[in-house]
């Protein structure tokens, strides 16, 4: 049996008048979807730093602070069905980071010279995040699970 992928995933939250998380979008790859900022972790990294890492490549923040780990999932990938498990981090981001901006990705991996439109949404979510990345959310809060049309 192949051993999973071992991955990060960020719930990187704002407060402001309602509570906030950051998301992104591939510019130019709609068909991506809208998610948080994810990824894998290295032979030589633990997963608070890794999670760290992975918000930094992808939206470019750095005043993020780690308050505690959500979730443990163990879930194939969506496209591939390779085993991977993925740790769900809450993290807090200063209330006065800016509202949206445009991040280009840089280094060597997978996300190297790509452009992530970064924003924060309103909690609850009006809609599920990519490959439900929003699944957890509500073991933050439970008054941040996704609302969908099945729960009205």
């Amino acid at each position: 049996m192949t051993p999973p992928r071992i991955r990060v995933a960020a719930y990187v939250i704002r407060h402001r008048a309602v509570p906030e998380v950051l998301v992104f979008d591939h510019l130019g790859m709609p068909e991506a979807g809208t998610q948080v900022p994810a990824g894998g972790v290295t032979s030589v990294e633990g997963l608070e730093e890794a999670v760290l890492r992975e918000v930094a490549e992808e939206t470019g923040l750095l005043t993020a602070t780690v308050v505690r780990q959500v979730a443990v999932e163990d879930k194939p990938h969506p496209d591939t069905g390779q085993p991977r498990r993925t740790s769900f981090f809450f993290l807090q981001a200063p209330a006065d980071t800016a509202d949206a901006w445009d991040h280009y990705v840089h280094g060597d991996g997978d996300d190297a010279g790509l452009t992530f439109a970064c924003r924060f949404l309103p909690l609850p979510l009006k809609q599920p995040l990519a490959d439900a990345q929003d699944a957890w959310l509500g073991r933050i809060d439970p008054c941040w699970t996704t609302v969908t049309c099945d729960s009205r």
